[in-house]
């Protein structure tokens, strides 16, 4: 596949005077600049984030109601609901509020919905089956509930106040929630998920409690929740920017050193043996714990989340793993259905838009095989899945083409639909599907141009190979942890070529290590899954991401090749 190359602009006087006055490499000052900081004294922070600077909790919208209602129920011994999600925010936001309403003396239950049986967030059916088995006083709905306006309303009639937690769009007219705490509702905290605002909440418990020399919360270390704070937030894919970096900088080691019995034992089943970063968390943790809500229920993951018992907790993990692998070979067949479809009768000039579906497909899974199939095309795509006369599907989109709005476009061919710009979700009658089909890809055709339709390539900067040291780019990780909102880094390697032939690695020889030089320097490439691309002829220009790589005790800069083109 192509790409468009999109490097971001030198700025020399810039660069060079931050590189001075923060003594810093003049590659890690444009990295910084090209993320939005360009003062020293906003790069401090982000170069070095500390606890310390997390904002006020009480800043945030309606949270001093949310404090005030809920030490309200723990004086008059009140039931509470925590109502989750059942994906990774959910269950670690919900498993974070157990954890601090514990330690405080509330009374708290948790209540994760069935995703097929019950589906999304507050539904009537959910609510009712919640009541019914807890006969709550109070419900706190954590990571929905911004648009339950309806089921708010009959909960109200029923005796039962609510408390919303969220970072979703809010509905017009919002819910009448006696607290509705979501950052959508001020003008800071916007990159907060759930798990961040659990956080957020349970500061502000424990700090209302230590003004007022209450001994539980003197006792109480909300540090140690920044375990599944980090897994949360990095598992949401929420920008890492602001105090989403200050949480996943310093709850990634602690998931690391993690004491709970349940992430210890699911890091076993990973085999996950060194420090935990992003990776390990997008890649191995949090897939883990999505397996049970996508195929069967998330309180499996909530129960290896809070398990005091090492049999248990080692059960579980198990149960998950073995989960998360029938996750991904239901996932791969699907994946491999509509390439396979699509590749006979994909025609690039007309297929703006991607919808396929099929009966039995799984939907837990739909969401993820729309990401993969939009990675090999690069088309706005939705895949669907379901039975009898009703089809759920997820779509994923590229930039440029805002899913929202376009199924607000299809809304007459649709039962129900939702979500935002990048990501959205819907119902459909099987027999309307090729006519959304048809919609969908009109309305594309008239939103995007061909160059909008090449996957890009940001780049950070040009430099020549011997810009790039190890000193060099050791420096750049101080820009970790990578993530949505703060890419890893990119840069151009100018005039490079092989001066020796590639090596094929990997079980299937898949991938290859290039031998590189630009005259003076040399160093080796990773290129993954390349076996059947065509390899740099001559003198190249490198698209690249350098890296330290260790091996057998030794560290050598390596570049991962992301594209080539001729110098």
């Amino acid at each position: 596949m192509k790409f468009r190359w999109n490097l971001d602009p030198a700025q020399p006087l810039l660069t060079e005077r931050l590189s001075k006055e923060l003594n810093i490499t003049p590659l890690l000052a444009q990295c910084l600049v090209n993320r939005g900081h360009s003062e020293p004294e906003a790069i401090d922070p982000f170069l070095n984030p500390r606890l310390k600077n997390l904002a006020d909790p009480f800043l945030l919208p309606n949270m001093q109601a949310a404090v005030d209602r809920l030490r309200a129920a723990r004086e008059k011994k009140e039931t509470i609901v925590i109502f989750g999600d059942y994906d990774v925010d959910g269950v670690t936001s919900t498993t974070l509020l157990l954890d601090v309403f514990n330690q405080l003396g509330f009374q708290a239950k948790p209540y994760l919905p069935h995703r097929f049986d019950e589906g999304y967030g507050l539904s009537r059916e959910a609510v009712e089956n919640c009541i019914e088995k807890y006969r709550p006083d109070l419900l706190l709905a954590v990571d929905c509930g911004s648009t339950a306006v309806e089921s708010i309303a009959w909960l109200k009639e029923q005796g039962i106040e609510t408390i919303v937690l969220d970072h979703h769009q809010v509905s017009d007219p919002a819910p009448r929630a006696i607290a509705l705490v979501n950052p959508q509702l001020g003008d800071r905290f916007q990159e907060l998920c759930s798990a961040g605002l659990a956080f957020k909440l349970a500061h502000a418990l424990v700090k209302c409690g230590r003004e007022l020399n209450e001994e539980d919360a003197a006792a109480c270390d909300v540090r140690e929740l920044l375990d599944v704070v980090a897994l949360g937030t990095v598992a949401d894919l929420v920008p890492l920017r602001n105090e989403n970096r200050i949480l996943t900088s310093t709850g990634l080691p602690r998931v690391s050193g993690t004491q709970r019995l349940g992430l210890k034992s699911l890091k076993d089943v990973a085999q996950i043996n060194g420090p935990i970063g992003v990776y390990e968390v997008g890649f191995q943790l949090g897939p883990r714990l999505n397996a049970a809500g996508r195929l069967e229920h998330a309180m499996e993951a909530l129960d290896l989340m809070t398990a005091t018992d090492p049999a248990k907790a080692r059960s579980i993990a198990h149960n998950l793993d073995a989960r998360n692998r029938e996750r991904q070979e239901i996932e791969q067949s699907i994946v491999d259905q509509v390439i396979s479809d699509l590749k006979n009768r994909f025609d690039p000039a007309t297929d703006f838009a991607i919808v396929e579906g099929q009966p039995m497909w799984h939907i837990g899974v739909v969401g993820i095989v729309a990401s993969r199939v939009l990675r090999e095309f690069y088309r706005p795509t939705f895949i669907l899945g379901g039975e009898g006369g009703e089809w759920r599907g997820s779509g994923r989109s590229i930039e440029g083409f805002d899913l929202a709005a376009a199924l607000r476009e299809c809304d007459d061919l649709l039962l129900r639909h939702g979500g935002h710009a990048m990501a959205a979700g819907l119902s459909i009658d099987p027999e309307k599907v090729d006519a959304f089909r048809e919609r969908l890809n009109k309305i594309a055709r008239q939103q995007l141009r061909p160059d909008d339709l090449l996957p890009p390539l940001r780049l950070d900067a040009e430099v020549e190979l011997h810009e790039i040291g190890f000193e060099a780019t050791r420096a750049l990780s101080r820009l970790e942890p990578f993530g949505q909102g703060n890419p890893s880094v990119q840069v151009v390697v100018k005039d490079v070529w092989m001066h020796a032939p590639p090596r094929l690695i990997g079980k299937s020889k898949q991938h290859r290590i290039l031998k590189l030089t630009s005259g003076k320097e040399r160093v080796d490439a990773i290129w993954w899954n390349s076996a059947e691309k065509s390899l740099p002829e001559g003198r190249v220009d490198l698209a690249c991401s350098p890296e330290i790589n260790e091996y057998n005790g030794e560290y050598s800069v390596r570049l991962k090749v992301l594209d080539w083109r001729k110098s």
